[in-house]
């Protein structure tokens, strides 16, 4: 027989997700709470119409978390790593 551990994520008595790290459960959870706090926020705004579109809108921005922390100046874009560029100089002939 077979132990197999499962993180479980549970909001209001509702299973929502397993998973099979700490770390992803976690992060998950994490993700959830930031859509508790965007629906309030984008219901507000009296731009989407129903309730299902503020969720959905608040689900995709908290997925974009890093993308939408850059865009909002919360944080700084990683440094993209380039090789460096070697020049040559021309040796006079």
């Amino acid at each position: 027989m077979a132990v197999i551990t499962q993180y479980v994520v549970v909001r209001n008595g509702e299973e929502k997700m397993k998973f099979t790290t700490k770390a992803e459960a976690d992060a998950y959870d994490k993700m959830l709470d930031m859509v508790d706090e965007l629906v309030p926020l984008l219901e507000q705004s009296e731009m989407l119409e129903n309730e299902q579109a503020c969720e959905d809108l608040a689900f995709y921005l908290a997925k974009q978390r890093e993308p939408l922390l850059i865009a909002l100046g919360a944080k700084k874009p990683a440094k993209k790593k380039t090789a460096k560029k070697v020049v040559e100089t021309e040796s006079a002939a």
